[in-house]
């Protein structure tokens, strides 16, 4: 498959903190790509770094074809490469209809000039905005709520606001942070539903994400991460059979050093059970 997105060599460091060390990813067009790891092994700044919120140390990032690792966030939105937050970051004070309202607007039609001597075409502009919007809610099950403030929306419905937001900008790839993160089962089963839906329609998806179903049920690829480096990447069922991506993820490595006694020992085959059972599901 071609790769639509690619970040080679991704060093990242915060003083004596190296979160990111020589980090690669791919993501090919037309999928949906996880990102997967414990908890500190730099998943949510390579996503930061990829969509142009941080910038890294060293290494390129190329969008397309292009080499986009100096172009700023909004420009890289732009060209089609969106990002949701894992706390969802809704525009509080505003509707939910304003909010996607505010993300649809073409800044070519905020000039003084335009709003003063091409009325006509400002307001057709709106206009198609105000459709595009409403669609877009009925889509993602928020239309009922439209002219709810976006604060009153639950953890869940938040996650699906600021993903309607995301397609108002028309992607061709979306960064999913931590999306199943506080939401509740139903809204992760729509959630999914409705990614596996637009991927369908040509947009690429890459997730990071720590609730393994979810993982399971929707990468085709899927890249597990530990202490800023890469571990290991293939299909869920390839880096969940993998040793390394166990004690990596799971600890009983860690279980045992901490506890050199059968409590270790113990501890290990409990976690080792567990990631048989999430393997099953």
């Amino acid at each position: 498959m071609t790769a639509l997105l690619e970040a080679s060599g991704i060093t990242k460091r915060y003083g004596g903190l190296t979160a990111l060390d020589g980090c690669t990813v791919s993501f090919a067009e037309g999928t949906v790509t996880g990102l997967i790891g414990p908890n500190g092994a730099g998943k949510t700044t390579l996503l930061g770094v990829i969509a142009g919120f941080t910038t890294p140390d060293a290494g390129t990032i190329r969008f397309d074809g292009a080499d986009i690792t100096a172009m700023p966030a909004h420009r890289r939105a732009g060209r089609g490469l969106v990002r949701t937050f894992q706390i969802a970051r809704e525009l509080a004070q505003l509707t939910v209809f304003e909010n996607l309202m505010v993300a649809g607007a073409d800044p070519r039609d905020e000039s003084i000039t335009r709003a003063l001597f091409r009325r006509p075409a400002v307001w057709a502009a709106e206009r198609r905005t105000a459709r595009k919007a409403h669609a877009l809610l009925e889509r993602v099950g928020l239309l009922a709520l439209a002219d709810a403030p976006a604060s009153a929306l639950s953890g869940g419905q938040k996650k699906l606001l600021e993903l309607a937001r995301a397609l108002m900008l028309e992607p061709r790839f979306i960064l999913l942070d931590e999306p199943a993160a506080g939401v509740a089962p139903p809204l992760v089963a729509e959630l999914a539903r409705l990614v596996r839906t637009l991927v369908g329609e040509g947009i690429s998806f890459g997730i990071v994400e720590h609730d393994m179903d979810l993982i399971a049920r929707l990468c085709d690829q899927v890249y597990v991460l530990a202490e800023g480096r890469n571990l290991v990447s293939g299909s869920f069922a390839e880096v969940a059979a993998n040793s390394d991506v166990v004690e990596a993820y799971l600890g009983w490595r860690d279980a045992r050093r901490r506890y050199p006694s059968a409590r270790g020992a113990r501890s290990a085959r409990r976690l080792r059970k567990r990631w048989r059972c999430r393997r099953r599901r």
